[in-house]
């Protein structure tokens, strides 16, 4: 881990190099494959040539080609065999993507990250002691890959993948078992995974914020405990990731008081391992670079637009946003993944993620993105005393003689001490944090102050059930710039 640390320190202090020499690796590798071929790989010598060569993509870009590795062919994107890929669904919208993972994915991506995760936590804290106890990782669910009936690859949640193909030391440490914790049913699996580590010396636990919770709740009815150090008493940290945490911080601390618990976060998705919390103090990621994966961003006010500017690592700003482009050693090649992240720092690289590019409200030209809204949230529950479990955003639209505005549905763990106070925070928050907000609301020009509906608990989650979206990697999309999700939670079947 020490010697680990070190290399960390090396790709913090030669970030332009190392990329240039992974994005180098990665042509190099991909230059016989099908895509290398038609896109002129052999003759690619620097960035500046890959750039002009080879085209941004999304995921329904590349989909042929992904389609067919699924049927069995090799050698379209990557030149190693690919037989597994990490079914991500992203939010609750029915499409689902199937992203491939080659065993250079996994083993110099994933599991580095996981690896690097440990060293960074016990550089930070040197006496720690999660090793004397298990591990308790929520995963998702595989399955048969059932494009092609003869085809031998599979496919699952990144976090099922990953589970499937660790060591069997790895497998020694951790509960509950790999039969458990792969279960497709998932409301059964949380049930026997209560049962089963409610009796385990549990030190560290992994997952989702959002299903982490509904274990631990359950664990507490189950053993009668008013929390959960009364029934893992060791329990040291919480390495978590794929949502923000700040709207679930408080409950935790209920969940989990005293100052022994620890949090650390990851930035890690279906495509890539991409950042880890290195500092305690600050909740902001260390870029790393040194993970098969080159990184290129597009400035956020050009995301849409037909050719975009593209920039390299070293072209990037402090406190700017930028959508993330990626080229990965599973080939992906330059990919866009649909997340925005915001620079805190450039030497060494540090990001937060500022939200998704499909996920905004921009219905009046307010550009409001997620950062915004957890970070207002976040206040107005902290002067309120309030605690929430979800939530989520869209717009009012104008009606003949009426302002538009924005309108939250809110499942409250704890509500607030006046709801309409509650409204007034984050409305001011916004307000304070994005100007283009503040302009529309400026004397209720533009936008009206927000609505917000305090659902009934269980409220997201009897939602996501009726989708058939528990479990694994399925989360509540923040915001959106339609009124789909907010119709539906809103909807008397949901709460009948």
């Amino acid at each position: 881990m020490k010697k680990r640390i070190h290399q960390i320190d090396l790709f913090m202090k030669y970030p332009h190099e190392v990329q240039e020499e992974l994005l180098q690796g990665l042509i190099r590798k991909g230059e016989d494959t099908e895509y290398g071929k038609s896109h002129g790989f052999s003759a690619i010598s620097n960035y500046q040539q890959f750039k002009s060569e080879v085209p941004i993509v999304t995921y329904e870009d590349l989909f042929p080609c992904i389609e067919r590795v699924m049927k069995g062919e090799q050698n379209v994107l990557w030149p190693t065999e690919i037989k597994w890929f990490a079914k991500s669904s992203g939010t609750t919208n029915a499409r689902s993507k199937f992203i491939p993972v080659s065993q250079e994915a996994l083993d110099d991506c994933h599991y580095k990250g996981g690896k690097d995760l440990l060293s960074m936590y016990f550089n930070n804290y040197p006496e720690a002691n999660m090793f004397s106890g298990k591990g308790l990782v929520i995963g998702g669910s595989h399955q048969l890959n059932q494009f092609d009936e003869n085809s031998k690859s599979y496919y699952g949640d990144v976090s099922a993948v990953l589970l499937k193909n660790l060591p069997w030391w790895a497998q020694m440490v951790r509960t509950p078992s790999l039969d458990i914790a792969l279960m497709d049913e998932w409301e059964e699996k949380i049930d026997r995974m209560v049962e089963i580590t409610s009796e385990e010396n549990v030190t560290n636990i992994s997952g989702v914020p959002t299903w982490m919770i509904i274990l631990l709740e359950k664990l507490l009815v189950k053993k009668n405990a008013s929390n959960i150090l009364e029934v893992w008493p060791n329990l040291e940290v919480f390495f978590h990731g794929a949502v923000s945490f700040t709207p679930y911080e408080e409950l935790f601390k209920k969940l989990i008081p005293g100052n022994q618990m620890r949090y650390m976060e990851t930035y890690n998705a279906s495509e890539g391992f991409f950042g880890i919390q290195d500092q305690t103090d600050k909740k902001e990621f260390l870029l790393m670079l040194d993970y098969g994966i080159f990184y290129e961003f597009i400035p956020y006010e050009d995301f849409e637009s037909e050719n975009p500017k593209v920039l390299s690592l070293d072209e990037v700003e402090v406190g700017k946003n930028y959508a993330v482009v990626i080229t990965t050693n599973a080939g992906l090649w330059r990919y866009k993944i649909g997340d925005t992240v915001r620079f805190t720092s450039i030497d060494p690289y540090r990001i937060t993620i500022s939200g998704r590019t499909k996920h905004f409200i921009n219905a009046f030209g307010e550009e409001l993105i997620i950062e915004n809204a957890e970070h207002a949230i976040a206040e107005a529950c902290k002067k309120t005393n309030a605690v929430i479990d979800n939530f989520t955003a869209g717009p009012k639209y104008l009606d003949s003689g009426t302002r538009g505005g924005h309108e939250y549905v809110i499942e409250f763990t704890k509500k607030p001490d006046d709801l309409d106070r509650f409204i007034q925070l984050l409305d001011e928050k916004l307000r304070e944090i994005n100007s283009d907000y503040d302009a529309k609301r400026y004397k209720d020009i533009a936008l009206l102050p927000p609505i917000i509906h305090s659902v009934q608990p269980g409220t997201f989650y009897d939602w996501l059930k009726s989708k058939g979206k528990i479990g694994g990697q399925h989360k509540v999309p923040r915001l959106a710039n339609n009124r789909e999700f907010l119709d539906e939670l809103l909807s008397p079947k949901i709460h009948s």
